[in-house]
């Protein structure tokens, strides 16, 4: 795409720069409204600014990814009533070390959990849980929340399905689900391992200081004992009954879940699949569904509708297209440097235009350059562009959906949940550029 006129870009710049600033500082004195209203007003002035059409605009709109996050978040929250939480909780705190020992099986239920379900799912299934590991050991939740969103961008690169740029790389270069995992599994089980233990350095203290709780298991069973023991000695024929009813819509909800999961996994539309899932939940509740619809995440869902926009805005002024331009003579894949410049750009433009829409630019360029220098490197760099557009998205906080989807959720959950962009950054950046050297040398 060429560089759009002077007015295009000048304003498109103006329109993305605000929805840059008020996503990295939405309380920022001079407008303190939000990422949400932030995104909407970013969007807003795309059109307004005639960088894009209405038209345009509403195209912009991911609809399955939409569709994907309001299903996901439905099912989640009728996982959370089955007690889900409390079950992940024992299974985590089973001979458990520590905390640091915790942070680690975070990361590596996320990194799994990413690979199968999508990094956003991931977060939007794990963040509350989170939270309640993190109350339990009385240690703020900073570690364990960097751990989850971090840790579900890499692991999500491991299939095609782990994420909507991957899916889209696996279409365009008609690599087999085998393939695909095959080719960047080595780099996402040493990155996933590499950026536990950066997390691990960098919160040592944090993580040392904590006052372990006695044995969750144990804990949880004697909560329970005493919750449930009077009821049953009082009514203990009618709290068998309640309990084989709650165990068994237990069972129902995991296995609609785990029926979701083979549909994502034989290729059914994820979008649909999601929604059936949740409306199967609704139906089996047989309850109004209105208390647990008011629990979805609302505002994450409008912070992506002004995201798309304002994105698809900002790479219609043609400044993305240009900067590769410039950049595409030094970033062949037959030579290392050109590797580190390519991947370099890959980093910047998905933080700067978001990861899709870098792949939907470079994808093309970026496989044209490989096949000129010999076919064979086609699929290595296919890979590459999956692998780094992924992992830069634990570059900033702005750099991944499911970075904003967990910080949104944690704010939602509690105020002082909140990971500021600069707290995101010191973490970011050093985990960015290690894991992502580390995995382009495992690409193959």
């Amino acid at each position: 795409m060429a560089l759009g006129s002077f007015k295009k870009v000048v304003l498109g710049s103006v329109a993305f720069a605000i929805f840059w600033i008020l996503a990295v500082f939405p309380a920022v004195p001079f407008l303190p409204i939000g990422r949400t209203a932030g995104s909407i007003l970013g969007a807003t002035l795309m059109v307004i600014f005639e960088v894009i059409t209405p038209e345009q605009a509403y195209d912009a709109i991911n609809l399955p990814v939409l569709g994907l996050l309001f299903g996901t978040m439905v099912v989640s929250i009728y996982l959370e009533r089955a007690d889900m939480f409390k079950d992940l909780g024992v299974l985590f705190s089973w001979k458990s070390w520590g905390a640091k020992d915790m942070l680690c099986r975070i990361c590596i239920v996320s990194a799994i959990s990413s690979a199968l379900f999508t990094n956003d799912t991931a977060c939007v299934f794990l963040t509350e849980f989170i939270l309640k590991i993190a109350r339990e050991n009385n240690i703020r939740p900073e570690p364990f929340l960097l751990g989850l969103a971090s840790s579900s961008n890499i692991g999500s690169s491991a299939t095609p399905i782990g994420n909507p740029q991957n899916l889209i790389i696996a279409i365009q270069s008609r690599i087999s689900f085998g393939e695909f995992v095959l080719g960047l599994l080595p780099a996402v089980l040493v990155g996933v391992f590499v950026n536990a233990l950066i997390l691990i350095c960098m919160f040592w203290r944090l993580l040392s200081d904590v006052k372990e709780e006695e044995d969750a298991l144990e804990e949880l069973i004697v909560q329970e004992d005493s919750e449930s023991g009077p009821q049953q000695s009082a009514e203990e024929s009618k709290g068998q009954l309640n309990r084989w009813e709650r165990l068994s819509r237990k069972l129902c909800i995991y296995l609609g879940t785990v029926g979701m999961l083979v549909a994502f996994l034989k290729g059914v539309d994820m979008s649909w699949t999601a929604l059936t899932t949740a409306l199967i939940f609704v139906i089996l509740d047989f309850k109004d569904a209105g208390p647990c619809l008011e629990k979805v995440s609302y505002s994450v869902l409008v912070l992506f509708c002004g995201m798309f926009i304002t994105v698809d805005g900002f790479n219609r002024t043609g400044i993305p297209s240009s900067f590769w331009n410039l950049m595409e003579p030094h970033a062949r894949i037959d030579h290392a440097s050109g590797i580190a410049v390519l991947a370099i750009v890959i980093l910047l433009l998905s933080n700067v235009a978001s990861n899709v829409p870098t792949v939907l630019l470079l994808g093309a360029k970026v496989v044209a350059s490989a096949t000129a220098i010999s076919p064979s490197e086609e699929k290595k760099a296919w890979l590459i562009l999956a692998w780094v557009s992924t992992v830069a998205g634990n570059l900033s906080l702005i750099g991944s959906a499911a970075n904003l989807i967990m910080c949104e959720q944690a704010l939602r959950a509690h105020p002082s949940y909140t990971i500021t962009f600069w707290s995101h950054l010191k973490f970011g950046v050093p985990s960015t550029l290690i894991v992502t050297a580390i995995g382009l040398a495992l690409v193959y």
